[in-house]
């Protein structure tokens, strides 16, 4: 009987080599070795791709990227700028003035002069936000929590405009305009038009996101078509609203009948946000709105094409262009969804808190929603924690006050630390000594590793 096909040997039989490695294999031992941490490590016998999904080098690695990444940096920049604040408060208190005379003979006074300062204001500040257990009742100890919401929600829309043109690669510093003209239009069809209800607030919403939708995409526009730099242009034109809202409370169509003062006349109920638990919070519909916007931002940016277009814009106009996107149409379009979005701010100052329109309507929502945004790291849900965060700030700042006599400024001190802090994140890793090892060049890595090889042979 021939032998055609003979007896298949097993690996390394059959021949007076060993078996040796193939070059593939060789260079996935490699990359395994240099994406170790933390020293030597004989390299794995495991391809990369077949290994499982824990990080090599061990938890210390894993720890070491939970600490370092940029959600834990806000965190980290938010509480070494109440760190920070405190010191500030402490610097002004009588007592700690007082203590400091004895400082060298008695330093525990000072200290605790020091720590009470600090926490008897922050205490405050909490109670003014979040929850006060001196109320009489349970709706009234969490009436601060409310209002932190009520505040925050101007802060998160207005924030998500700002955000959502950050990933696009534009400077939105507009949302302050957006707010104001949104205002205008959306407290119009509220006094000036008398509709039936569910109707009559539909149209306020329409015509305030229309109003910032537009304001923004004027921007987008000019940047497109011309080549202007929308940080110049969104400027210019907060003033433009600023001083054509003024203008045009001095007119019959917007001024009160009656009043000297500049201010509109109020909203018709069927025009105003609903209060989502009655009369004895000033939470209004406008927050469960927010909550959508940041929902449909994070699908936009997430889940749809045109997102995937802002994004690839974003990080480089040239290669997307490249790539077959329209780069002016994306630019005109994030602006406008910006300018929408925080026209959703100046509804809810308009039909939400004031019902009525004033110079003041935008506040400075505008501009702190740029804080906002940087602190979200322009993301949706990390947004609308920072608005919250700062809508605590602003509520508990007068409780604060009231009850300790700090004044309200620190607030804003403690948020342009956590600016400052939020642009330099290297500078927060290193005070709290989370700077990322090294990871050695991977020239040196294949050298070790031939070394190694080299001896056990």
């Amino acid at each position: 009987m021939s032998d055609k096909h003979p007896p298949k040997h097993a690996a390394g039989e059959g021949s007076g080599k060993a078996h040796q490695p193939t070059p593939a294999a060789e260079e996935t031992t490699a990359v395994v070795s240099v994406d170790t941490a933390g020293g030597a490590m004989e390299p794995s016998a495991v391809p990369a791709t077949a290994q499982s999904g824990r990080l090599p080098g061990g938890p210390d690695t894993l720890l070491r990227k939970i600490f370092t990444g940029s959600g834990m940096v806000s965190l980290l920049a938010v509480l070494l700028a109440l760190i920070i604040g405190g010191l500030l408060i402490a610097s002004t208190d009588k007592q700690v003035a007082t203590t400091s005379t004895y400082l060298f003979a008695r330093p525990t006074d000072f200290l605790a002069a020091v720590w009470n300062a600090a926490t008897r204001s922050y205490i405050a500040l909490f109670q003014g936000s979040v929850f006060n257990p001196r109320g009489n009742s349970v709706a009234a100890q969490f009436a601060p929590f409310m209002e932190t919401l009520t505040i925050a929600t101007p802060l998160i829309t207005a924030g998500l405009g700002v955000a959502l043109a950050f990933r696009a690669g534009l400077f939105n510093i507009g949302a302050q305009g957006q707010i104001i003209v949104a205002g205008i239009l959306a407290a119009w069809v509220g006094f000036a038009l008398h509709l039936p209800v569910g109707l009559h607030l539909l149209l306020v919403l329409v015509a305030g996101i229309i109003g910032g939708a537009v304001w923004g995409g004027l921007v987008g526009l000019l940047k497109a078509r011309t080549g202007a730099h929308e940080v110049i242009l969104t400027i210019m034109f907060n003033y433009i609203a600023l001083y054509f809202l003024r203008y045009l409370l001095n007119t019959p169509a917007f001024q009160r009948p009656g009043e000297s003062n500049p201010i509109s006349p109020i909203l018709d109920p069927t025009a105003v946000y609903p209060q989502i638990f009655g009369t004895q919070y000033r939470l209004h519909l406008g927050f469960l709105l927010a909550i959508a916007a940041t929902v449909l931002v994070w699908w936009l940016l997430n889940r749809s094409t045109v997102g995937f277009e802002f994004r690839a814009v974003g990080a480089n106009p040239k290669a997307a262009q490249t790539a077959g996107i329209n780069v002016s149409r994306s630019t005109i379009l994030v602006m406008a969804i910006a300018g929408g979005l925080a026209g959703m701010s100046g509804v809810a100052q308009v039909a939400g808190t004031e019902k009525v329109l004033t110079d003041g309507v935008a506040a400075t929502y505008g501009f702190d929603a740029i804080t906002v945004a940087l602190l979200g790291r322009s993301s949706p849900w990390g947004t609308f924690a920072a608005g919250l965060l700062f809508g605590a700030f602003r509520a508990g700042a007068v409780q604060m006050q009231i009850q300790t006599g700090t004044p309200i400024d620190i607030v804003l001190v403690v948020q342009s630390l956590i600016v400052l802090f939020i642009a330099a994140p290297p500078l927060v890793r290193a005070v709290f000594g989370l700077n990322p090892r090294r990871k050695k060049p991977a020239r040196a890595a294949k050298s070790r590793q031939a070394a190694t090889t080299g001896g056990a042979a």
